[in-house]
């Protein structure tokens, strides 16, 4: 195949943007470095972290010669080409009659241009991904040329804008790796379904390229100080700092479906239903794995308080001991700032009358106001404010069986700070597919991402008990 020089621009821009991202998670690491030392409260660096912090650095430096290489690049190849282009028009002028020649466009027009021109899927004419689907679908069974020729030209455009992530769409076997269009997953991820609402509040860090594990060093022996017995005597140096390592498993979130052959070639809208269920089905299970899993979850790592009463009167004194309470664990560290809750909790806490007030004032309440509601959707960001000023996520991934008669839910009051997400960047999600003796094809969604809230005992807090049965609104 010859090359042209728009293949050579697309080479050369798409190693400008990947020197682009090399140099901007070289900042990232230094940042990250830094901030964990300002929340330990180190005045310096680990030898280990200087030592990463350094080599980070050497990276930036490196990558910043690499986007000035790649500019100088594409500034060459961009004046080559229009040179070339000058000279073929000039070509065409001599050979045809200007009065009689059709209009004919230069081969050059006929090239998709990565990041001049319209993507090959996007929210115009693939609004819910239907139309990228069924041109997996019709490249594995039909082999429909069309298909697969948009396919790749849609791959090209994710080598250009997400180069140093495409090994992670690479297939095995029978499969074909396939990079999902980015705006289906930043439409579908937080769109529908219980979804993901905790997740998407929580403090959200880059997933490191590597490894099943991500490790955080936690001081449990901390330094000591005294006051110095007398002139020229020796300082306190005990107890010797000691640190242990929170090591934090990276999981996979994933699903697929098995379609027959008869329901993709004579259903109809079976693309559109199919993309948009595993999509949301997929942001569900990460934030109820957040919420819900053994050992690790916000449920099993936050520390309970018992309301007796289902009252908001009971409830709400309940809601600043629980803050209190986190808020000595972490000492500066964080603050307690968000309270998640189940819809239900919600409804019914906007549904009480009370008739007396807090006796002190909070900020951006108005007097005489218990709380504030934003009147938000699900799933759009804070719901509201508390008393206090917290601020309220709903999130329907909180479970209601609780309790000795199964019909209570949580409410959890949580420093946003200390509450971290690992996922991949750009939160690339894959979709493969592959064609089986069955007359069936087997669609696998998937992604990485790990979460810890346990940096810190105690820091987490939830609202337990009877006080939490199913709401009465009455």
């Amino acid at each position: 195949m010859t090359t042209t020089f728009d293949d050579l621009i697309i080479s050369a821009e798409a190693e400008q943007s990947q020197a682009i991202r090399r140099r901007e998670k070289a900042l990232a690491t230094v940042k990250y470095i830094h901030g964990k030392a300002k929340q330990e409260a180190r005045a310096r660096l680990t030898e280990d972290e200087d030592a990463e912090v350094a080599a980070a650095m050497e990276t930036h430096a490196l990558a910043e010669k690499d986007v000035a290489g790649a500019q100088h690049k594409i500034a060459q190849l961009t004046a080559a080409k229009a040179a070339e282009e000058r000279h073929d028009q000039a070509m065409q002028e001599r050979r045809e009659d200007p009065a009689t020649a059709p209009t004919r466009k230069a081969a050059y027009d006929q090239v998709a241009r990565v990041g001049r021109e319209e993507r090959t899927y996007n929210p115009d004419n693939c609004k819910k991904g239907a139309e990228f689907l069924r041109d997996v679908l019709a490249s594995q069974i039909h082999r429909e040329f069309d298909a697969e020729q948009r396919l790749a030209r849609h791959m090209q455009e994710e080598r250009v804008e997400r180069g140093q992530y495409m090994e992670r769409a690479v297939g095995t076997g029978g499969f074909a790796g396939l990079v999902v269009p980015q705006y289906l997953t930043e439409m579908y991820a937080p769109a529908v379904a219980a979804r993901r609402p905790f997740a998407d509040a929580m403090t959200k860090l880059p997933l490191p390229a590597k490894g099943m594990t991500v490790n955080i060093s936690r001081i449990t022996t901390p330094t000591g100080a005294g006051n110095q017995a007398a002139e020229n005597t020796n300082v306190t140096n005990t107890p010797e700092i000691d640190d242990t390592l929170l090591t934090i498993p990276v999981q996979t979130a994933a699903g697929s479906q098995t379609l027959s052959r008869q329901a993709i070639d004579r259903g109809l809208g079976v693309e559109d239903v199919t993309m948009s269920d595993m999509q949301r089905r997929y942001a569900t299970n990460l934030d109820s794995t957040i919420v819900n899993q053994a050992a690790t979850g916000l449920s099993a790592i936050a520390q309970g308080t018992v309301v007796g009463t289902a009252t908001a009167e009971a409830l709400y004194p309940k809601v600043l001991q629980a803050a209190s309470q986190s808020e000595e664990a972490l000492l500066g560290q964080a603050n307690p700032d968000i309270a998640v809750m189940h819809s239900r909790r919600w409804y019914w806490l906007q549904s009480k009358m009370v008739s007396t007030w807090p006796l002190i004032g909070q900020p951006g309440i108005p007097a005489q106001n218990g709380g504030v509601n934003y009147a938000e959707r699900y799933g759009g960001g804070y719901r509201g404010l508390l008393p206090n000023g917290m601020a309220v996520v709903v999130d329907n991934n909180i479970a209601t069986n609780k309790g000795a008669a199964t019909n209570e839910d949580e409410l959890y009051v949580v420093p946003q700070e200390e509450s971290y997400l690992w996922e991949d960047p750009d939160a690339p999600q894959f979709i493969r597919a592959d064609q089986a003796k069955q007359l069936s094809i087997d669609l696998v969604l998937y992604g990485y991402y790990a979460y810890t809230m346990s940096r810190y005992s105690n820091s987490h807090q939830k609202l337990t008990g009877a006080g939490l049965v199913t709401p009465a609104f009455a």
